[in-house]
Formats: structure tokens, sequence, C-alpha cells
């Protein structure tokens, strides 16, 4: 027979993943200020093997429209300097032989639309998980009333199911609120 806890936090686990992962994929969208976190899926050649950037610099924001990269090896800027135009950061970066640094412009309001649509499709997926999640429990707990699981048992279950899925879709909209807010602030 089913456990009924277990099978719930479980469920409750997954969609808080799918609420990580949507929180991790809206710090790497770029809103006009400088973020380090737009750099953290940038990968540098170093001695032959791919590491993160973080692994070979020293990143940080000086103010708000500056990101400054620090390599530990004075070598390794050139190696930097093609990794992020490689990106997809969309940001060239200019260096001084000892510091790069990646000016952050003011983006425009056509491109603040579309981040703000690239937010909401990251944002549908996340809440799409999340109802996956949902559907697949429901579809256990039926399953389990043929095994001998008892319907008041069942119908408790699967309210509160809808209440961890509705808090889950609740912080989803929260996190592309607050990254609404943060796209379209000029």
């Amino acid at each position: 027979m089913i456990d009924v806890k277990q099978t719930l936090s479980e469920s409750e686990e997954r969609m808080e993943m799918a609420a990580m992962f949507l929180d991790e994929q809206l710090a790497r969208i770029r809103a006009g200020r400088a973020n380090v976190a737009i750099l953290d899926g940038i990968r540098v050649n170093s001695y032959g093997s791919m590491v993160p950037l973080n692994q070979v610099a020293n990143v940080s924001a000086p103010d708000a429209r500056t990101i400054a990269i620090r390599p530990w090896d004075k070598k390794a800027i050139r190696d930097i300097e093609k990794a992020i135009m490689d990106s997809d950061v969309g940001i060239t970066p200019e260096n001084n032989g000892e510091v790069i640094r990646l000016g952050i412009p003011q983006p425009t309001e056509e491109r603040r639309k579309e981040l703000a649509k690239q937010c909401n499709k990251i944002g549908e997926k996340a809440k799409v998980e999340v109802r996956n999640v949902r559907g697949g429990v429901k579809d256990k707990l039926k399953k389990a009333i043929k095994d001998g699981l008892s319907e008041d048992n069942e119908k408790d279950a699967e309210a509160e199911l809808q209440k961890i899925h509705d808090k889950y879709i609740k912080k989803i909209d929260d996190l592309l609120a607050a990254k609404h807010k943060e796209i379209m602030t000029v």
C-alpha cells in the first residue's frame, strides 16, 4: 500500500526543485544592473580543461553598471575574454592588462519586454513541472484506492496535494513578479 505522507513530501520536494531551478535561471537574466550571476554559465579554457570562470578569476560588481573580473593568472586574460565573447552574455569585455571590465548597458524598452517574455517562458516551464508532479501523484492516489487506500484518505491526500501545488505556483508567480519589477525598473 502507498505511504501517503511520504508521497506528498516527495511531491513537495520535486515542486521545490522546480521553484529553485526557476530562481537560478532568473538570476542569470541580466536586468540592467550588474549581477555576477550572469557569468555563472561561462567556462574558461585553463591549462587544457574547461573550468567555471569563478575558479580562474575573482568576479565582482564594483558599481551598478560594471562587472570586474580579476584573473589570478595574468596569462588567462585572453582565454577569459574569448569565453565571454563566445557566451550568450552579449557584452564585449574591455581589459587593461590586469582587470577585465564588462560595462552593463541600460536595456531599451524593447529589450526589457523581450527579457520579460524570456522570464515568462522559464516560469511557465517551472509551472508545468509543478503541475506534472501534481498529476503524477493524483494518478498514484487513484491507483492506491484499488490497492486498499480508503477514498476518504485519498480525498484528504488530494486536498493536501492541491494546497502544496497552490503554494508553489504562488511562489513561482512571486519570483516572476520580482524579476519583472527588476527588469522594468529604469
